[in-house]
């Protein structure tokens, strides 16, 4: 079979089905598509691809959600240190978010998105949305939207914000800062909470979803009103935020590293955080002991999801991704983006996969190339 020469980088022995995978993905989606993909086994990268106009292996992309991987990974490596305990009460590290009913919450419960503190009753301007200590401040002394603990919402926007406060309380320094030091350059990644002025020439600013009729009227038939609990939780009900697609375009946020959505990332740098959380990556032992990670890959919520209105699944702070890939072992864990990331540990076979793509699908979720991209990895590393 002829190289597709729209596909450029490497895969290791066994894996090149992967290649003519991305590329018959890249003819099927369009002239403009852009996208990177990689994959690691058992600490060693054997899938590094990527296609498409203004986009090379070193480009760095808006992570959106995916950021909330990077910053739990903290919160994790601290529990597992002992700084950190997630069966204590959120208001033992943070005393002023024991009002308004949140006293008991623990930490399981908030990152397993049952706090009920979706977003503000009257919503939050750009420069408010990207400083985590605004966001924390405002939700900390805020009455939430249910009971804590007794059902679970997909905090889009602020769980970042919120970990992360429980984190500076408890260690007097962001989670941006331990991320930097514990990941970042512990491991050599490429992925950024707060992203270097030197490093701004390599970021690709998102391109919006492709409008049409059809998505349009799709669009008016699923969007609930501003004041929903889903209208709340992205940001809807403040006529002055910013549009969801182009949070990372906007310098403060990727500035600030903003803990939920703010993160930079190649597709190298999605699956090597992964791979660093349970391998042994360059040399250097993982960031997570066996404990840790079967512990992130417990669920802690699942059915109904009352922002989102569709069953979801979360552990400590990630989706629980095997719930929506079939290929994956039991106690995958990860968390993708709206801009169509994806990204994931899957410990029980050894793989860590970082997807990230340049124009936002429609709907804003993963994209759905990644069930493609995933079928196939996964059978070339089975050996067939």
């Amino acid at each position: 079979m002829a190289r597709d020469e729209r596909i450029h980088g490497t895969t290791a022995a066994g894996f090149e089905a992967v290649r003519e995978e991305f590329g018959a993905i890249a003819a099927g989606q369009g002239g403009d598509y852009a996208a990177q993909v990689a994959v690691y086994r058992h600490g060693s990268r054997v899938v590094d691809l990527w296609t498409g106009p203004g986009l090379d292996a070193s480009s760095l992309l808006g992570a959106y959600s995916a950021s909330k991987g990077a910053t739990h990974l903290v919160v994790a490596s601290l529990v597992q240190e002992g700084v950190l305990d997630y069966e204590q009460k959120v208001s033992h590290y943070w005393p002023e978010f024991a009002v308004a009913g949140k006293g008991e919450l623990t930490l399981r419960e908030l990152t397993a998105h049952r706090a009920g503190l979706v977003g503000a009753d009257d919503g939050f301007s750009l420069e408010e949305l990207a400083d985590d200590r605004v966001v924390a401040e405002r939700l900390g002394s805020q009455r939430p939207y249910w009971r804590p603990g007794a059902a679970f919402g997909y905090h889009a926007l602020v769980m970042g914000a919120l970990s992360g406060e429980v984190v500076r309380r408890a260690t007097g320094r962001s989670v941006q800062e331990l991320f930097a030091e514990r990941v970042t350059k512990a491991y050599d990644v490429d992925f950024y909470l707060g992203l270097p002025a030197d490093l701004e020439e390599r970021f690709c600013p998102t391109l919006p979803m492709v409008e049409t009729p059809e998505r349009l009227a799709e669009l008016a038939r699923t969007t609930q009103g501003p004041n929903s609990l889903n209208g709340i939780a992205s940001n809807r009900n403040n006529p002055h935020g910013p549009q969801v697609w182009e949070l990372p375009n906007h310098p403060v946020v990727r500035e600030l590293g903003t803990a939920s959505f703010g993160g930079v990332a190649s597709a190298r740098g999605l699956a090597k955080m992964y791979a660093a959380a349970i391998s042994t990556v360059d040399g250097v032992a993982p960031l997570l002991n066996a404990g840790t990670v079967e512990a992130l890959g417990q669920i802690q919520s699942i059915g109904h999801d009352v922002v989102l209105g569709i069953q979801r699944a979360f552990t400590l702070g990630f989706h629980a991704v095997a719930e929506y890939y079939p290929q994956l072992g039991q106690g995958a864990f990860g968390h993708s983006g709206a801009g169509g990331q994806q990204a994931f540990a899957d410990p029980r076979n050894g793989i860590a996969y970082g997807y990230t793509r340049r124009r936002m699908p429609f709907p804003a979720t993963p994209g759905p190339e990644n069930d493609r991209l995933l079928a196939v990895i996964y059978k070339a590393a089975a050996g067939g």
